[in-house]
């Protein structure tokens, strides 16, 4: 018998949350200047969009762990 779906991963805080929610929430809170210059990537540095962005992360495997990181960062600071 399978666990329910909330308890399979209690310890992954990334379990169920969607990338594009992860760029939103990061953007929101760092906005594109300074998440660019946190994370040194030209989609968050040149015509910033959230459509780019998720295009490139989901191709690009080291940016995307990179987001990851300062988003569990993020969620961790506001706990």
């Amino acid at each position: 018998m399978d666990a329910p779906k909330d308890q399979q991963q209690p310890n992954n805080l990334l379990h169920g949350v969607k990338l594009a929610d992860m760029l939103e929430a990061l953007v929101a809170t760092y906005g594109w200047e300074e998440l660019g210059r946190i994370i040194n990537i030209r989609c968050f540095n040149y015509d910033p969009s959230i459509k780019s962005s998720l295009k490139f992360l989901r191709r690009t495997s080291w940016a995307r762990d990179k987001v990851e990181q300062l988003y569990l960062k993020m969620i961790r600071k506001k706990q």
